[in-house]
């Protein structure tokens, strides 16, 4: 049998995270993506399938403030910023979908993030 690949189980992982997880109208699910470089996340209705809110690095606004930190800072800024869209959008509680990564380090802190700014999980 080959040996898998670190992305191979990560995808494994998701999978069996995501077929416990499922966002609703009430509780919406806040998806995590991570890359080398970048952080994403997304708060996602899965009965209706759109995104409700979403945040990254990638934006322009939040790219000017993070310039020259670092990831785990940039982590900690993206899950603030989606937490108050969220609570302008008038989402109080979500449900939690690491994306296979382990709940540890930028993830942990996005979301350590997210419920400062008033999310609950």
């Amino acid at each position: 049998m080959a040996k898998l690949t670190t992305r191979q189980k990560r995808v494994r992982r998701h999978h069996r995270v995501r077929s416990k997880v499922n966002g609703t109208t009430e509780r919406p699910r806040l998806a995590v993506f991570r890359s080398g470089e970048h952080i994403y996340a997304q708060i996602i209705n899965d009965v209706t399938g759109r995104t409700l809110v979403a945040a990254s690095t990638l934006e322009p606004e939040i790219r000017q403030a993070i310039e020259g930190q670092t990831k785990t800072q940039q982590a900690h800024h993206v899950g603030d910023v989606i937490g108050k869209r969220a609570r302008e959008a008038g989402i109080e509680q979500v449900v939690f979908d690491r994306g296979g990564f382990l709940y540890h380090g930028r993830v942990a802190d996005l979301a350590t993030a997210a419920r400062e700014s008033g999310l609950r999980f």
